[in-house]
């Protein structure tokens, strides 16, 4: 499976966006972006200037570096979008917000949202009572994760949920920490995406 093995921070400078893409790191001083706001490379510090294009194409870069998905994966999340109805940007963004890594994430059961694929690909989580091992396993309102007993053990999954709070959990998600659980409540709204994102000029992209 491809998968990128790069610097994470270099991901957040050049878009010259906190993504929280390290865990913990990205709440002390050590923060890749806090100590060099500028893209990295040669010509970073140098003046940047973007087309229409550019800025559609910059745009969707951040969010498919955000939810930690590859150009293929990207592309097919669009697509699903696209053949819903109502707005394609907004079926977009909750499409990505539905993912299951994404939902263990947002839940407090992982640091990262890397940290929290790889937890689902090695078959900790069980969904609605059957383990699942799909990251990008779509789910619904009403579907509850929880982790299962071995997961239970692992040293990075209860740290992560002692520090749950001070990332927040998102309304659309319940969480009961001593049972390892998360329920999905209802599914996400636009306004519960809190980062900031223009889907629109996604949208622009890919209708050229």
């Amino acid at each position: 499976m491809a998968r990128y093995i790069e610097s994470a921070c270099r991901l957040c400078r050049r878009e010259n966006l906190k993504m929280y893409l390290k865990g913990d790191r990205c709440y002390t001083d050590k923060c890749a972006i806090e100590r060099r706001p500028y893209p990295p490379g040669q010509h970073g510090q140098g003046r940047a200037k973007f087309s229409e294009y550019g800025v559609q194409l910059r745009e969707k870069q951040k969010v498919k570096r955000m939810y930690g998905l590859l150009e293929r994966q990207f592309a097919l999340t669009y697509a699903r979008a696209a053949a819903k109805k109502g707005k394609t940007g907004e079926n977009l963004l909750q499409g990505l917000e539905l993912r299951l890594d994404n939902v263990v994430f947002r839940a407090g059961f992982a640091d990262t949202r890397n940290e929290a694929r790889q937890l689902v690909r090695h078959g900790h989580f069980n969904l609605n009572g059957r383990r699942v091992n799909i990251p990008s396993y779509s789910c619904r309102a009403g579907d509850v994760v929880e982790v299962c007993e071995r997961g239970r053990k692992i040293v990075r999954v209860a740290e992560a949920l002692e520090t749950v709070d001070r990332r927040g959990v998102p309304g659309w998600l319940e969480i009961d920490k001593k049972a390892f659980k998360a329920t999905v409540k209802t599914t996400p709204t636009r306004e519960d995406i809190t980062m900031p994102i223009n889907e629109q000029l996604i949208v622009e992209l890919y209708s050229k």
